[in-house]
């Protein structure tokens, strides 16, 4: 055994991927062994290097908002894979299956009877005086009954290792293209070792992606395009790349044009008719006849357009409702009112700030939680307790007790660790997992891995890419 995993040293109370509490190797990296035993310095600086290489000719960045060098940045990337067994993924899929299942009948509910009001397990101000509740979706037929068609499900791993959900993606969900191009760089990597361990393959997403829209209309061949909001949008590479390798045009709003109701594509040769448009732009800015008045990037007139069934979007506007973080903490129940199943896939558990209860008790132990904003993302506006200083606390406490019913707050919890390269030692690293499902009309598909992101930072939490976060390749071992 060389220096690379010799010296490597778990964090406390924590879930290692690769080592067990006693410093055995997992069977799960046994295969890698060889490998960290073999592997010099030099040899493992040429593949940083090459993929480091790889992302620079690809043009994938990503944006830190708060760095002071510049936003735009070449996205980090691990070269040692995530490992997962079989039988694990196996859980999770089917986790996630039942998820998006109930939440696509929550959504079909709520715009419709609203039985679930109407039995009293969810509030009813909670969804009708949402920001994400849009009335222009009240009683209107989406095309096959799905609403969520493109989901990612973040989960973490906690301190014994059991999967937990931390928040649902539904309204237009990123991070595929990293987790596409993560396998690519990684097979240059590991030519012989993927195929040799039956990796299964993430390579075919836009092709699952583009069979599952096509059974949301009556039509053999259907026109799709991918709306996105343009080039400086942070997420239009993947725009562009997932466009290029489903074989759909990438357009704007200005190269749509509504006629009797219907949506239209202007083309060198004239106009074509759409079919269905995968969005990648905020409902806010979908139309301005109904939403935002000075949004120009989408199509003046697509909610009627939609309403009358002449075109498909995806993922459906009102969605958001269901990824709101105060809703995250119903889920279950959710579950249970729809399924009558119990989750396969634990929440963790959340507190209503709303409640006076739980937002006493969520003060008094504010340095052992997590407060999100209910509709915050990427990071930004969550107060991390066990590191926040007094003064940070005392200004957040103040917002929530203004508006409580903006925030939940969770426990914070050792995320579990996955093995790292970080100058040039094996070092771990905090972890979550994106997956992605697909649901269509007739069956929901999980891509099996998913976006693995890393805190780069020692024992760091925060993994988002907008804050500074990483990736590696997710392996799910078929054996």
């Amino acid at each position: 055994m060389n220096n690379l995993i010799k010296d490597y040293k778990q964090y406390p109370e924590t879930w290692d991927e690769m080592f067990d509490k006693s410093g055995k190797l997992r069977d799960v990296y046994s295969h890698f062994e060889d490998f960290f035993d073999k592997i010099e310095h030099e040899s493992l600086n040429r593949m940083k290097e090459l993929s480091s290489q790889f992302f620079r000719n690809q043009g994938i960045t990503f944006t830190v908002y708060s760095d002071s060098q510049g936003i735009e940045k070449i996205f980090p990337f691990d070269v040692i894979p995530r490992i997962i067994q079989f039988k694990e993924w196996k859980k999770i899929e089917k986790g996630i299956k039942q998820r998006i299942k109930a939440l696509n009948l929550f959504l079909k509910d709520v715009y419709n009877e609203k039985f679930i009001l109407k039995d009293g397990l969810i509030p009813p101000a909670l969804l009708l005086n949402n920001r994400y509740y849009i009335r222009e979706m009240i009683s209107l037929t989406v095309p096959k009954d799905v609403f969520t068609h493109i989901s990612g499900v973040d989960l973490i791993r906690d301190q014994n290792g059991e999967f937990f959900v931390l928040e649902d993606n539904l309204r237009t969900p990123s991070g595929v293209s990293y987790m596409l191009e993560n396998r690519e760089i990684t097979k240059r990597l590991y030519p012989n070792m993927m195929p040799q361990h039956k990796v299964l393959p993430v390579d075919n997403y836009p092709q699952l992606l583009y069979n599952q829209l096509k059974t949301l209309v009556d039509k053999s061949d259907p026109e799709i395009v991918l709306l996105t909001p343009g080039l400086y949008n942070s997420a239009y590479y993947e725009h562009t790349t997932l466009a290029r390798l489903m074989g759909v045009e990438l357009v704007e709003g200005n190269d749509l044009i509504l006629k009797n109701h219907e949506v239209f594509m202007k083309t060198a040769s004239g106009l074509k008719k759409i079919d269905i448009i995968y969005r990648r732009i905020d409902d806010d800015f979908l139309d301005p006849l109904v939403f935002n008045s000075n949004s120009v990037l989408g199509l003046a007139g697509i909610m009627e357009s939609y309403r009358q069934g002449k075109v498909c979007i995806v993922n459906a506007p009102g969605v958001g409702i269901a990824d709101d973080k105060a809703v995250y903490s119903y889920v279950p129940d959710i579950i249970k009112y729809y399924l009558n199943e119990k989750p396969i896939l634990k929440n963790i558990q959340t507190y209503r700030l709303s409640d006076k209860e739980q937002k006493k008790y969520v003060i008094d132990n504010i340095q052992k939680m997590v407060v999100k904003k209910t509709d915050g993302s990427g990071g930004y506006g969550m107060l991390m307790g066990h590191i926040a200083s007094n003064d940070e606390i005392e200004k957040y406490t103040k917002k929530i007790r203004k508006n409580p019913e903006n925030y939940i707050a969770q426990p914070i919890l050792n995320l579990s660790t996955a093995p790292c390269i970080i100058e040039d030692k094996l070092a771990p690293r905090c972890v979550d997992l994106r997956p992605f499902a697909l649901c269509g009309a007739n069956k929901i598909i999980v891509c099996p891995g998913g976006l693995s992101r890393v805190a780069m930072k020692e024992k760091s939490l925060v993994v988002n890419s907008s804050q500074g976060g990483g990736s590696k390749d997710t392996w799910i071992i078929n054996k």
